[in-house]
């Protein structure tokens, strides 16, 4: 290469840098296509200017070079590496501003350029923080206050800048454990001194006291570990309430897995019933009973009662309550009851004085007199069931085992021929008399539902299937002959008629299109409003007509039809 040459192409690459020549659509299609081979491994990838590889799947907005660094516009990712002239060299992570004054010895006399107010070398008069002396050590030259550290600039990188415990020492903390710890001890020695005066006076106190005060005093130093979760700690009740069951529990729904038992509602968490229900045991020695065995047990029910005779006294006029004053309600209560028996009584001897009939009453219950049942059920004084109830069972809501007409059996219950029947007597009518085993042995052959025809003396013979066709065929034929004959006289005549109005469609249009002509040939101007508006509907043969005479410009014979 000659230097003609090199000063050409050195001339191009200025007017490369400065002027950047636009891509051609060629160039810029073979530009993609060769970014695509990279990425798929085909062609050798980018090289940067310090022979390292560039990865073809980094963004271009990564890989472009920003045009204030590199305006060459070459292939690069210096500018994505660290600049070493922006590098600069940071402090230890472990230095820190020293504090407190130097450990040299104090000087005795006043130093030029020292402060005037305390004499320290390492400030100014106007930075001293020491108080202003009424003479100065510039002029008294006595009380010189020794030398600081001479504090340096510290350039923190990332880290040191936020390591909050930089600069912290740890004697400091150790200062604070030796003050609690004495503090403890002087809580102790006034303790047992106060234990030593008890026991030499004979004024001891008792040990529950001894440990409610300990308590006081441990109060502050034990809260957090008191209020703990699952609980409820109040400090001024001592006392913690749980509100979690204990997870050794067993859950409701798993004392008893048989799908017959209670029922365990997952939404309110509730089973009302007692699970053990048909296990046959005692509700009062199984854990869980139910959540109605708890709620209908002890004085809930009284407590119930209480309240709703509080509430009908209020309504009346009687000034009572249940929270505010309870002995009165329940005194008032009581004497409403005796009162209520009473009344009961007199009515029932009233009654039985006028109309008689205490020989029925003496008589035992109809369950001893009529029937008689192995079934165990206990109740209460109140009268509700207790335990020995069996539990409802479900039932649809239509009806069953309805027996009617003396059957013993429910219709459907028999089964014969493809016809359903009662099963008592074989019988296949709906809604018959049973006839019991006479039914059975005549066999039903000739019998007929009521549905289907009249009585067996008024009926003739059955027809078959083929014969029912065939009369049905012949049927048929005789009304088709009828309707062509009759299609045949009609269609002459339509067609008759429908020529005869056609014509006439064809001369009106003829006439409107003469009109419309005329009409077109005067000036818009002078001519009548709403002059080739139709206000009525077209017949059928006036638009066959309008089809017919309707002038076709795309029609390729319109020249040889106006001829």
């Amino acid at each position: 290469m000659t230097k003609e040459d090199e000063k050409q192409l050195g001339q191009e690459g200025i007017v490369d840098l400065e002027e950047p020549k636009k891509m051609t659509r060629e160039d810029w299609r073979k530009k993609k296509e060769l970014e695509e081979q990279r990425k798929l491994g085909n062609a050798p990838a980018e090289v940067d200017e310090e022979g390292k590889d560039i990865n073809p799947h980094i963004p271009q907005y990564i890989a472009s070079v920003p045009w204030y660094i590199d305006p060459s516009k070459r292939p690069t990712l210096k500018h994505q590496r660290p600049q070493s002239e922006k590098q600069t060299e940071f402090s230890a992570i472990g230095d820190w501003y020293k504090r407190g004054v130097q450990d040299k010895s104090v000087a005795t006399k006043y130093r030029k350029g020292a402060c005037e107010n305390c004499g320290a070398m390492t400030h100014q008069k106007k930075d001293c923080l020491e108080r202003p002396r009424k003479v100065g050590a510039k002029f008294s030259g006595t009380g010189i206050a020794p030398d600081e550290h001479q504090q340096i600039q510290l350039s923190m990188d990332y880290d040191g800048k936020r390591d909050r415990w930089n600069g912290y020492d740890p004697d400091e903390h150790m200062r604070i454990v030796e003050e609690y710890s004495k503090v403890d001890l002087a809580k102790r020695t006034l303790k047992a001194q106060k234990l030593q005066e008890e026991l030499a006076t004979g004024k001891l106190m008792d040990q529950t006291e001894r440990e409610h005060n300990s308590e006081d005093e441990d109060e502050d130093k034990y809260a957090d570990d008191i209020d703990m979760p699952g609980q409820n700690f109040d400090s001024k009740r001592r006392i913690t309430v749980r509100n979690l069951r204990i997870r050794e529990d067993i859950a409701k729904y798993l004392r008893n897995l048989d799908p017959n038992s209670a029922y365990y509602d997952p939404k309110t968490r509730a089973m009302r019933e007692n699970p053990y229900s048909n296990t046959g045991k005692n509700p009062e020695e199984v854990g869980y009973a139910g959540d109605n065995f708890a709620r209908y047990t002890g004085d809930t029910i009284s407590m119930a009662q209480t309240q709703l005779f509080a509430w009908e006294a209020f309504d009346r006029g009687s000034d009572v309550h249940l929270q505010a004053d309870p002995t009165k309600l329940e005194l008032l209560h009581q004497s409403f009851k005796v009162k209520k028996e009473d009344f009961k009584e007199k009515q029932k001897e009233s009654i039985l004085e006028k109309y008689g009939g205490q020989e029925h009453l003496d008589a035992p219950p109809r369950e001893l007199l009529l029937a008689q049942t192995e079934d165990y059920v206990e109740y209460s004084r109140h009268g509700a069931v207790i335990k020995g109830q069996e539990k409802a069972v479900a039932r649809s809501k239509y009806e069953e085992d309805v027996l009617i007409n003396n059957h013993t059996c429910i219709w459907g219950s028999y089964w014969k021929d493809g016809s359903w029947g009662y099963k008592c007597c074989h019988l296949l009518v709906k809604q018959s008399y049973c006839t019991g085993e006479a039914g059975k042995k005549t066999g039903n052959s000739t019998c007929v539902p009521f549905e289907e025809g009249l009585d067996d003396a008024e009926e003739e013979a059955p027809k078959t299937l083929l014969e029912m066709h065939q009369e049905k065929m012949k049927e048929k034929k005789k009304s088709k002959k009828h309707k062509k004959k009759d299609a045949d006289s009609s269609d002459e005549e339509d067609e008759s008629k429908k020529k005869e109005k056609l014509k006439r469609a064809l001369t009106a249009e003829d006439q409107r299109l003469k009109q419309v002509a005329e009409m077109m040939q005067i000036d818009e101007r002078k001519r009548p409003y709403n002059s080739l508006k139709e206000v009525r509907e077209p017949t059928e043969e006036e638009m066959e007509a309008f089809r017919m005479k309707r002038s076709r410009p795309d029609d390729p014979m319109a020249s040889f039809l106006n001829q």
